[in-house]
């Protein structure tokens, strides 16, 4: 595992603006038999002055819906595939943490949607809900920002985890109180 300095390529300010440049990413929840379920989703990315949090619109009646309602514990993953080099391992971020529900007019989620270019028809807005994304504190990170010779003599040693720095995560015990609001 590499020691990750402030300031590093391999820091949060580094892998936050990776993240900021993508799109896609792969949401996982627990259903409501305790088996896990992967969708791939667009996300948003919070503004940079604001609490740190990923967004993701999708429809009222999704599968992923339901089961946050019941489960709140969720994870993104944002893969970072290396399209020219098959033969060397994709590169990913993953967030763990906790999700609820913000009103679609809510002006962070606004800003990330403009900022992510992801536009939301009119018409169906009525359907749609946002789901905020409060990850934890430490962020796992494979390959991204590793040098393609280390990633194919040693894969192993491309895994890193960085930390999300505290003025920009919300209170655990604020995440408790949107939980029990939530359930």
């Amino acid at each position: 595992m590499i020691m990750i300095k402030e300031g590093s390529k391999q820091s949060f300010g580094f892998v936050e603006e990776a993240v900021r440049k993508r799109k896609f990413g792969v949401l996982g929840v627990v259903d409501s038999k305790g088996r896990p379920h992967s969708t791939g989703i667009m996300y948003g990315v919070s503004h940079p002055d604001s609490e740190f949090a990923l967004y993701v619109i999708t429809q009222a009646k999704a599968a992923k819906v339901r089961h946050i309602k019941k489960n709140q514990e969720v994870s993104l993953t944002v893969t970072f595939p290396h399209y020219y080099l098959r033969f060397v391992p994709d590169s990913y971020v993953m967030f763990r943490g906790t999700a609820d529900f913000v009103p679609l007019d809510d002006e962070d989620v606004q800003w990330a949607f403009q900022r992510a270019s992801l536009q939301v028809d009119s018409e169906a807005m009525h359907d749609l809900v946002v789901i905020r994304i409060r990850p934890r504190k430490t962020v796992y990170v494979y390959g991204l920002g590793i040098g393609m010779n280390q990633l194919r003599k040693d894969p192993t040693s491309a895994r890193y985890k960085v930390t999300i720095p505290s003025e920009r995560l919300v209170s655990p015990e604020v995440v408790q109180v949107i939980a029990r609001r939530n359930a």
